[in-house]
């Protein structure tokens, strides 16, 4: 019954992007729902854009072994990085009215930095999407007794075709409905957890006092790692198409920041409980925390908890981590055909010929996500790699060029390419302090001394006589 269950939400979810696909008249549409998304729509989408695997699985493993000083960057980063976006990215860049967050990089610097920013911005999607993938393949597999590999092709066939089909719009809808799921699903099983174990107090109690440690330890080295949690996903995914085209999807400005506001406020609400129940469950089934602690919620719910509520946590467990995938595919897609193929053609292309290369691009996104998701199952450290690209290479020099009169074309180009460099190699070493931190201080550096160095030429007008 529960497989049937899951194969009518999946068919329902694929019907609900071929409906969508009604809506899609052009590569606008199909990328940003044309700008008119509701606040609802809006608000919804935001909250499900990191409401995915590594929230569900992958914090709430790490947070059983870590305590919140393991869980900073998610849930709490990801409501940080929802709040700055609205208070001090999204009026500037709504009001430029472009496609792509590489677009904007292209109306502040140029189209060298247009290309360097995208090329620098794809490959990070596609471990992401990965790790959605992996994460559905588990959850297909503990149902169907399905391989992880023969889960993770389903996975990726289900999200690819609402995805190709129905776009933003697809997304967006899907997103809301996903949301109910979402906090429908933790609400029960939280309810659950709590009648199992006698109570909140009696898991609170249960828990090792490391569990609450909310600050570090004192010491220099502790504090900068503190910090360097909070801006993996706090900075790093702000300078990502990802969050660009379901902000940039608001119907106004005002609806745009609104939302910001309202889905870091519910992610961080909704984003604690899914370690709250982490807690009640490794206290109440140790046997199942120590045999995959990956799979500790689910294994759980299939072990103890009726047909309905099996129903109603693995349809959330499937919402959250759908929209999550669909959102990652279609945003390197976006970027793909817009700043990468778009410019090749020198505006020849139509924009009939651009929407299908933009579902195009979702196919190969799709398939090289497979690929990654084939090496590596490792859900937490798939995504937290793809926000650390973000933040050493592309926050500083979006920060600076929205905020900073003097950052400059090759302050940019250094900037991205020495934060990247810097991180790559002291990656290497196991420093002390996390080696983002030594990326994203280079990033600034390599700004600051480019742009005063190598500044803007200024631009010459000329006059009719």
């Amino acid at each position: 019954m529960l497989l049937t269950a899951i194969i009518i939400y999946l068919a329902i979810t694929i019907a609900i992007g071929a409906w969508a696909s009604k809506f899609v008249k052009g590569s606008n549409d199909f990328v940003l729902a044309g700008r008119s998304l509701p606040l609802f729509l809006s608000a919804s989408a935001l909250f499900a854009t990191w409401f995915g695997s590594e929230t569900i699985f992958g914090a709430s493993s790490v947070y059983l072994e870590e305590g919140l000083q393991g869980v900073i960057e998610d849930p709490f980063g990801g409501a940080l990085c929802l709040v700055l976006f609205g208070m001090f990215y999204l009026r500037p860049m709504y009001r430029m009215g472009v496609l792509t967050i590489g677009d904007v990089f292209k109306r502040i610097y140029g189209s060298k930095v247009e290309f360097l920013s995208t090329i620098f911005m794809v490959p990070v999607f596609f471990g992401y999407v990965a790790a959605q993938l992996v994460a559905l393949s588990l959850i297909l597999g503990t149902v169907t007794g399905l391989s992880i590999t023969e889960g993770i092709v389903i996975a990726a066939s289900i999200v690819v075709i609402y995805t190709f089909l129905g776009g933003m719009w697809a997304i967006s809808i899907t997103d809301f409905i996903q949301t109910i799921m979402i906090v429908l699903g933790l609400i029960v099983v939280s309810v659950l957890v709590t009648k199992e174990a006698g109570g909140i107090g009696v898991i609170l109690v249960s828990a090792p006092a490391e569990s609450f440690q909310f600050f570090p330890d004192p010491g220099f080295n502790s504090w900068i790692n503190y910090f360097g949690a909070w801006v993996i996903l706090g900075l790093g995914s702000i300078p990502s198409q990802d969050i660009y085209q379901r902000v940039m999807s608001s119907k106004s400005e005002k609806v745009a920041v609104q939302s910001t506001y309202l889905a870091g406020g519910f992610y961080l609400t909704f984003g604690l409980l899914p370690l709250f129940i982490a807690l009640g469950a490794k206290a109440l089934y140790p046997e199942l925390y120590l045999e995959n602690q990956q799979m500790l919620l689910p294994s759980m719910v299939l072990a103890h908890g009726g047909l309905p509520v099996q129903i109603i946590f693995f349809g959330a467990l499937i919402s959250a981590i759908m929209s999550t995938a669909s959102s990652g595919v279609l945003a390197p897609a976006a970027l793909i055909s817009e700043n990468l193929i778009k410019p090749l053609f020198k505006e020849k292309l139509t924009d009939r010929h651009l929407l299908w290369i933009l579902r195009i691009s979702v196919l190969a996104v799709a398939i090289i996500s497979v690929f990654m998701a084939l090496q590596d199952s490792n859900i937490y450290e798939l995504v937290a790699g793809a926000s650390i690209l973000l933040l050493v290479s592309l926050f500083i020099p979006l920060t600076t060029g929205l905020y900073w009169k003097k950052s400059s074309k090759v302050g940019a180009i250094l900037s991205m390419s020495l934060g990247m460099l810097t991180y790559l190699i002291i990656d290497n070493f196991e420093p002390e302090i996390s080696s983002h931190i030594y990326g994203l201080l280079a990033s600034a550096i390599a700004m600051m001394v480019g742009s005063l160095l190598f500044p803007n030429k200024p631009q010459v007008t000329y006059e009719l006589s």
